[in-house]
């Protein structure tokens, strides 16, 4: 089997208007950049997979981080995100790979390899990631369909475990 594309918490607490101050992501660009990948990977007959971000909706929850939670508009997928399959997931944790369901359907299908696109390159991106390379799945992370709002010293600690666990880009 060919690659899958995972498209990684695009969704509308991230991108849209109403979020929160701290995801500064160039929406136009990167909604624009991650529409391109999906169509490519769709175009060569590859399955794209979407992951939601999903936080219990608790009222500590709703206080403590405010976005992404069950139930509400912001945990949508982002408008602008062009979906080409009903392959949706929701994970709790950064890695979409804990979501057994997943993980399922990734052994199933027997992909040769996992690209990854979405948000954030070095938060759940990165999880994801090595957690499919922890799992002994091959996996690549999609450089023109990432974006990160992690400040530099932070992200350097990041690319240290990709390069330390020899997970590249393309």
């Amino acid at each position: 089997m060919k690659e899958a594309l995972i498209v990684i918490d695009m969704q509308n607490d991230y991108l849209w208007d109403k979020r929160k101050e701290r995801f500064s992501y160039d929406t136009d660009k990167l909604v624009a950049d991650v529409n391109s990948v999906i169509h490519r990977y769709k175009d060569n007959g590859c399955d794209v997979i979407y992951i939601r971000h999903i936080i219990q909706n608790f009222p500590t929850n709703r206080l403590l981080f405010g976005y992404s939670i069950a139930g509400t508009a912001g945990a949508e997928l982002y408008k602008g995100l062009d979906i080409v399959s009903e392959l949706c997931f929701d994970k709790l944790f950064g890695d979409a790979l804990t979501n057994k369901e997943l993980l399922a359907l990734v052994k199933k299908k027997g992909y040769r390899e996992l690209h990854l696109c979405g948000l954030d390159e070095y938060g759940c991106v990165t999880s994801t990631a090595l957690g499919a390379h922890k799992r002994g799945i091959p996996v690549r992370i999609v450089r023109s369909g990432t974006a990160t709002v992690f400040p530099e010293k932070k992200a350097a600690k990041k690319k240290q475990a990709l390069e330390k666990a020899g997970i590249g880009y393309i």
